[in-house]
């Protein structure tokens, strides 16, 4: 059983948009699809984004059709901030996280695990989402924005990625600045990155590679 942590360079910026594609397009290829919001703040009667994922995931994942968005959830909390932030009462165990995660592993060939926020949002006082994604042994997912300001942000990410030695790849959601990006953002990608790809563009694509990656490195 694989994962897939999908994470972001800030808030609002397509985990979820994102996520629920991987859905789709894993699912196209046979495997049977999982997910995991560990966290999700910002709830006041239901989580959102897990209710999301979870009703797209029942779609083709017999194992998932009767747990509610709270089943794929460690925890919610009504305050829209970091997690460290919205555990107002401090009831955040990460062994707690842990086996969820463990937990929907078992029901699923890939489980995908969405982030909230950023790589480094705190999830305690000294425990950040990037931890989470380094202890699951996951394959991490980077979700950047298309908004001007977007390459620092970007470059920053990797870097951090970089330097735990996380397997990682990254892509754009082209939704904010999208009349400005090819003229502000994109010729640095193209001059220096190169192989940037865009989520409605490239991802069936990564999803290939993924699994071909997983095929090969299974015969050495």
């Amino acid at each position: 059983m694989r994962k897939i942590f999908i994470s972001a360079t800030n808030t609002d910026v397509g985990k979820t948009y994102t996520t629920l594609k991987l859905i789709k397009s894993f699912s196209k290829r046979g495997l049977k699809v999982g997910v995991c919001k560990p966290i999700e703040t910002g709830v006041i009667d239901y989580p959102v984004d897990a209710t999301m994922l979870i009703n797209e995931c029942k779609k083709t994942n017999k194992n998932f059709e009767l747990l509610s968005p709270f089943d794929i959830t460690a925890y919610t909390f009504s305050l829209p901030s970091a997690p460290f932030c919205a555990d107002i009462e401090r009831i955040i165990k990460i062994e707690k996280i842990l086996e969820k995660i463990d937990e929907l592993s078992n029901l699923c060939d890939i489980l995908l695990v969405e982030g909230a926020g950023g790589l480094f949002v705190p999830i305690n006082d000294n425990y950040n989402m990037i931890d989470l994604a380094e202890d699951i042994g996951a394959y991490t997912l980077l979700v950047t924005p298309s908004r001007l300001g977007c390459i620092n942000d970007t470059l920053l990410s990797i870097e951090a990625l970089k330097s735990r030695s996380l397997d990682y790849d990254w892509c754009v959601n082209l939704y904010q600045d999208i009349d400005s990006f090819d003229e502000v953002t994109k010729p640095y990608y193209d001059l220096v990155v190169k192989k940037w790809w865009s989520v409605d563009n490239g991802l069936d694509n990564f999803v290939d590679n993924y699994l071909s990656s997983i095929i090969s490195a299974s015969f050495i």
